[in-house]
């Protein structure tokens, strides 16, 4: 691959000193005059009917401003069902932690005693945790019309994928693998408070939220506030990490601004850390039950998968079970059941659909391996996708690249042993996955302004999440327009200043964006050629509003595979990671340095996803137990390994320089290696996420 002057070296980020110092704003830091502050008072059942709510204690208390509840409000959260219509405040009540009313006071402390001054008489209603439970005949039901989610044409049916015939290529093997596997809800566990400020001029609202996408938020504040656009500003500054449940408009942003309106003052709404665990979004729990046929020298000839995802009371995400894509295999059929629960609601957290799907289809991909004494290296170098449904070839591919160079750097053939090899209670093992994630080209914007002075004055909508979005921009636009970066000035967060921008999910900012960046600076470049510098108060502008056609024809994909080792003590349980080594096809690197550490922060909440985090429920009382940090065991950088990143820069003919996605694909293959690392270590296969002390000791029983 060309080296390029600007893209492709290490690079600080360019609000690397405000953050590491402490000057950063973040929305938690504004203080804005005659600010409220505001509370949500939550049910603490999993399903009730709201009889009747009694404000008049918690009106009478002083400093306290306004109420809201289902009474009298009645916005609809357009982003909070993609199903059904989901109201800020609901009657009925469908989870622990479901929104009852909102306060808003003169303090914290007088938001909160307010709270607890409101009486709510429920009426108790029968409730459901489990997908499968939830499909049984006489299982309450939570939406109308079922609890299997609706597809997107309204029919109550399980989201279906085939090609090629099951039955015929079950038929062909030589031998047919059966198993099943387990994940649950987790959260997205972001460091940074769950926060937003909003506040009124007249009829014009603006919001301060630590969003994953302002334009988005943008659209969907107005559409649920019933408000025109024009009349709604975003600003998004600094925010810490999001993962997925920043993204689009949010209940909390909602509430702030009504209360705001109500209260005719600006009101800040926090979510306590327990409150963000329960109240927010995670990880949709899965029950996966795979067949795979297969002939005695290792060719696929049949995957089948029926899944089970459990979505919580309200529809905010697919409830996709990915990773049969991965391999190539004549005939495929994928069932996955999106149902209704009354546990908290499941959306999009890192690779959305996949690090659970991968987990369940690489645990028994090892197994097959195993079975026909192939090594699982050699099995999936055989098997691995060529072209995307065996149909539709990719622009680029190193997956193959990032399976042979990632074992020789893990050093696989030293490592991997037959299962449970090993004297001595403590016991190593070796395992990897691998993974794909999509990285289509879609819709951005971005403006670029030249001042006489030189400076080009960047626009774009990106925030920043962790991936250095801003600093990404800067450095796409110094390489296309041929300056030194120092000459990039980016202005970022700001809906009244910044052009529309996909948003930080999906991984989709480096492609879509930078890609609009490079379109502005070469109409820049040519209005220069045409025109010379601008003088004196003169500015040359370069917009473009990027809306390239879909690839017809290809499909664009960025690919990894990951490997690890594992210490597995066999009389206390514990597991210990001691090696890993990520691979990844992402294209050409923008910036090495953060793109490292995207990597290494991808594949650690993998491994915590692993070993330890689950939100845990009491069945009898539908009452969740570990809400919080702590709870959840997320890790630290104590449990954390050293993670060693290799990179594979395919040439692609597509995106900014040919940049593939990056954020997303770092986790997928994470929670897939290490259980097949531990399986390799002790002999056993552990099925169901978290893979706990107990469940180890459990199976060596």
């Amino acid at each position: 691959m060309n080296t390029l002057k600007t893209v492709g070296h290490p690079t600080s980020r360019i609000d690397a000193e405000k953050r590491v110092t402490g000057t950063a704003t973040y929305t938690g830091d504004l203080r804005l005059p005659g600010m409220l502050y505001a509370r949500v008072l939550r049910s603490p059942h999993p399903h009730a009917r709201i009889r009747r709510i009694d404000l008049s204690r918690a009106q009478a208390l002083p400093g306290v401003k306004a109420i809201l509840t289902h009474e009298n409000c009645d916005v609809i959260w357009g982003s909070g069902d993609m199903r059904n219509k989901r109201y800020l405040f609901n009657d009925p009540v469908r989870f622990v932690g479901d929104a009852v009313a909102a306060v808003a006071a003169t303090d914290r402390h007088t938001a909160e005693e307010a709270t607890r001054l409101i009486a709510v008489d429920y009426e108790v209603l029968p409730f459901v945790l489990e997908p499968e439970d939830a499909l049984k005949p006489g299982a309450p039901e939570i939406q109308p019309g079922g609890n299997l989610s609706p597809t997107a044409r309204g029919a109550h049916e399980p989201e279906q994928y085939r090609r090629g015939n099951i039955d015929e290529g079950l038929r062909a093997a030589d031998r047919v693998f059966e198993d099943q596997y387990s994940s649950p809800h987790i959260n997205n566990a972001q460091l940074e408070p769950r926060v937003a400020i909003a506040q009124w001029d007249g009829d014009r609202l603006t919001v301060h939220t630590p969003t994953q996408g302002i334009s988005n938020c943008h659209t969907e504040i107005a559409r649920d506030l019933k408000l025109a656009p024009e009349k709604v500003r975003i600003i998004c500054q600094f925010m810490g990490g999001g993962f997925g449940n920043k993204n689009q408009d949010h209940d909390f942003e909602l509430m702030a601004a009504v209360l705001a309106q109500q209260a005719g003052a600006p009101v800040k709404i926090e979510f306590t850390r327990k409150e963000d665990f329960l109240a927010v979004h995670g990880r949709w729990p899965t029950k996966q039950y795979y067949k795979v046929g297969v002939r005695n020298d290792g060719t696929l000839t049949a995957i089948q998968l029926r899944g089970y995802s459990g979505m919580g009371p309200y529809r905010k995400g697919t409830g996709g079970i990915a990773g049969i894509e991965i391999y190539q295999c004549p005939h495929v059929e994928r069932l996955v059941y999106p149902t209704y629960t009354n546990k908290a609601v499941s959306a999009n957290l890192r690779g959305p659909d996949f690090p659970q799907g991968v987990f369940g289809i690489e645990s028994l991909m090892d197994d097959v391996a195993y079975a026909l004494k192939m090594d699982p290296v050699e099995f999936r170098l055989k098997n691995m996708t060529r072209k995307l449904n065996d149909q539709i070839p990719y622009t680029s591919i190193g997956l193959e690249d990032c399976i042979r160079r990632g074992a020789e750097a893990f050093e696989w053939r030293k490592r991997w042993h037959a299962p449970g090899e090993g004297s001595g209670p403590v016991k190593r093992g070796a395992g990897m996955a691998m993974g794909s994630f999509s990285s289509s080209m879609g819709r951005s914007s971005a403006v670029i302004d030249l001042d006489a002075r030189g400076t080009y004055h960047l626009h774009v909508g990106v925030t920043d999440i962790g991936t250095g979005a801003k600093t990404t921009m800067a450095l796409i636009a110094a390489e296309e327009l041929g300056v030194p970066l120092e000459k990039i000035d980016v202005i970022w967060g700001d809906t009244d200043r910044c052009p529309f921008s996909v948003g930080e999910s999906g991984s989709r900012t480096t492609t879509q964006t930078g890609w609009a960046v490079v379109e502005a600076a070469k109409d820049l470049k040519r209005q220069m050629a045409e025109k010379g510098l601008p003088q004196g108060n003169q500015l040359l502008t370069a917009t473009v509003n990027a809306n390239p056609a879909p690839l017809t024809g290809q499909a664009r994909y960025s690919f990894v595979a990951h490997f690890a080792e594992v210490e597995v003590d066999t009389e206390t349980g514990h597991v210990r990671v001691t090696k890993y080594v990520a691979a990844h096809d992402s294209g050409r690197i923008v910036n090495p340095l953060t793109a490292e550490s995207q990597v290494k922060g991808g594949a650690t909440m993998g491994i915590g996803m692993a070993l330890h985090e689950e939100l845990l429920y009491d069945r009898a009382s539908g009452q969740p137990l570990n809400a919080g940090y702590y709870g959840a065991r997320i890790l630290t950088h104590l449990d954390t390994p050293e993670v060693d990143v290799l990179w594979i820069q395919t040439e692609d003919p597509y995106g900014p320089f040919g940049a593939k996605t990056l954020g997303e694909p770092t986790i997928i293959p994470s929670p897939a290696s290490v259980g097949n690392a531990i399986h390799n270590a002790i002999g056993k296969r552990v099925n169901d996420l978290p893979i706990t002390r107990e469940k180890i000791l459990g199976v060596l029983a």
